[in-house]
C-alpha cells in the first residue's frame, strides 16, 4: 500500500553534517517483500558514550531488553535498527536474533557485543530471520557510508517522510553539533513515546550527565505526543557522543556550557517529537492542547492527555467542527480534580466556554475558521492551581482506519 506523503510535512530534508566519528551505512535485509533498504548500521568510535529511554510497555521487544542491559555499561559502538519486523512477542528465537546480531557485529568490530545497539520496528509476533539479519549486516559492513537521509529513510515503516533535526550548542570555546533521526507514524502514546529515535553528537560528555540530560529531555517532548493512545513494545531512544568536538568534557550542571548542552538536546528531542506527531496515520492536522490551572503539572499532564487521545476530540477537529462540548467531556473522564464552574475552554484565541457554561455572545464563526488550519491549538484552564502541560496530537482520520486495516498487507 502506498501512502501518501503527510500533508504537514517540512518541506525538504534538512542539509545535516557528519558527525566526526558516526559512520552510517544501510542494506537490503529484505525483511518484507519490498524494494527498498531495510537495515541501518551505525559504526561509532571507540569511548562513544551512550544513554536511552524505552518502552514502559510490560511486553517489551528483546531488542529493548538488550538495550536496557547494555546501557548499564554505558558505552556503544555500534547501532543496529531493523526496519519491517519487530521482533515482538517472538520468544527465544527472538532473543537469539538480537544476540546474534550482536555477535556478527561484535566480531566486524573487535569490540563486545554489549557494546552493540540493536533497535527493530514493524509487525509483533513474527521472529526476525537470523539469516536475513546476518546477510543484511554483511552488505552494509561492505558498504560505502551514506548521509543522513538515507539512513532515516532506512528506519521508516508506515512513515511518510524521513525525519531529522539539527541543533548546536557552545561549550567553552567549541560549537558542538547534534543530529537526530526519528520514525514515528502509528502506535504513538507516551509512555515514552512509541517510536525510534537515534541522536548523535560530538561533544564529550559523561554517560551519567548524557543520561541525566536525555531523562529530562525526554519529559518535555517524547513524553509529551500521542498519536493514537497505543504503545509499542519497541520504544527506544538512545543518545550518542563521541566525544570528537574536543570541548572539555561534560559531567553536571555545573560545567561550563552544560545548560547548553541541555538546551540544544531538548530542542531537538522536542522537534524530533513534533515531526513524529506531524506524521501521524491519516493526519490533516497538529494539534497543541495546553492545560493550566491544574492542582499539579502531573494532574495538568493526564488530563491534557485525556483530551488529546478522545477519539471524539480528534474527529470532531478532522471535521472542523466546533464542537467544544467534547473537551468538557474529555477533562471530565480524565479521573483528576476538576470543577465544571471554574473551567474555562479556548480554541486558538476565542474563548469558548468559561464558569460551566458557553461564554455570552458566543460567536462560533472565528473557532471554524481556526479549525480549518492545520494549526490547531485547543486550551483549557481548570481554574483550581498552578499546575500546567502541553501536549501534542493530530486528528483522526479516515486515512488512519485505511493504513492499519492494511498494515501487514
Amino acid at each position: 500500500m502506498t501512502i501518501a506523503r503527510s500533508p504537514l510535512a517540512p518541506q525538504g530534508f534538512p542539509d545535516l553534517p557528519a558527525i566526526q566519528g558516526v559512520a552510517p551505512r544501510v542494506a537490503r535485509a529484505r525483511y518484507k517483500t519490498w524494494d527498498r533498504c531495510d537495515l541501518t548500521f551505525i559504526e561509532l568510535t571507540p569511548g562513544t558514550a551512550v544513554a536511552g529511554v524505552t518502552t514502559q510497555s510490560k511486553c517489551p521487544s528483546p531488542e529493548v531488553e538488550w538495550c536496557r542491559a547494555a546501557l548499564a555499561l554505558g558505552q556503544a559502538r555500534a547501532l543496529v535498527v531493523n526496519a519491517g519486523n519487530s521482533n515482538a512477542f517472538t520468544g527465544n528465537r527472538g532473543r537469539a536474533a538480537v544476540e546474534a546480531i550482536a555477535a556478527r557485529v561484535a566480531g566486524h568490530l573487535g569490540c563486545q557485543p554489549s557494546d552493540v545497539f540493536v533497535a527493530s520496528t514493524g509487525v509483533i509476533g513474527v521472529p526476525l530471520p537470523i539469516d536475513k539479519a546476518e546477510a543484511g549486516l554483511d552488505a552494509a559492513f561492505a558498504a560505502p557510508a551514506c548521509d543522513w537521509e538515507d539512513a532515516a529513510a532506512t528506519i521508516m515503516t508506515t512513515d511518510t517522510f524521513p525525519k531529522a533535526v539539527l541543533t548546536r550548542a557552545v561549550i567553552g570555546e567549541k560549537t558542538v553539533n547534534l543530529v537526530g533521526i526519528v520514525k514515528g507514524s502509528g502506535m504513538i502514546a507516551p509512555d515514552m513515546a512509541t517510536m525510534l529515535g537515534f541522536i548523535f553528537t560530538d561533544a564529550a560528555i559523561e554517560p551519567a550527565f548524557l543520561q541525566k540530560t536525555l531523562s529530562a529531555a525526554n519529559r518535555t517532548s517524547f513524553s509529551c505526543i500521542t498519536v493514537d493512545s497505543d504503545t509499542s513494545t519497541s520504544d527506544t531512544v538512545l543518545a550518542f557522543a563521541t566525544g570528537h568536538a574536543g570541548n572539555a568534557p561534560l559531567a553536571s550542571f555545573d560545567d561550563a556550557g552544560a545548560d547548553a548542552f541541555q538546551a540544544a538536546l531538548g530542542d531537538m528531542c522536542l522537534q524530533l517529537a513534533h515531526l513524529v506527531v506531524r506524521d501521524g496515520e491519516g493526519a490533516s492536522k497538529f494539534i497543541e492542547i495546553q492545560v493550566e490551572g491544574a492542582v499539579s503539572d502531573e494532574s495538568a499532564h493526564r488530563i491534557a492527555l485525556s483530551v488529546a487521545n478522545s477519539p471524539l476530540v480528534k474527529t470532531a477537529i478532522a471535521g472542523e467542527d466546533a464542537n467544544w462540548g467534547r473537551v468538557v467531556m474529555a477533562v471530565g473522564k480524565a479521573g483528576e480534580p476538576a470543577e465544571r464552574d471554574r473551567l474555562a475552554i479556548r480554541f486558538g484565541p476565542t474563548q469558548v466556554a468559561r464558569g460551566g457554561l458557553a461564554v455570552d455572545g458566543y460567536d462560533e464563526a472565528p473557532v471554524t475558521a481556526h479549525l480549518k488550519g492545520q494549526e490547531i491549538e485547543v486550551g483549557v484552564d481548570l481554574g483550581l492551581g498552578s499546575g500546567r502541560a502541553t501536549v501534542w496530537t493530530c486528528d483522526l482520520t479516515h486515512g488512519y482506519i485505511s493504513i492499519n486495516a492494511d498494515y501487514r498487507s
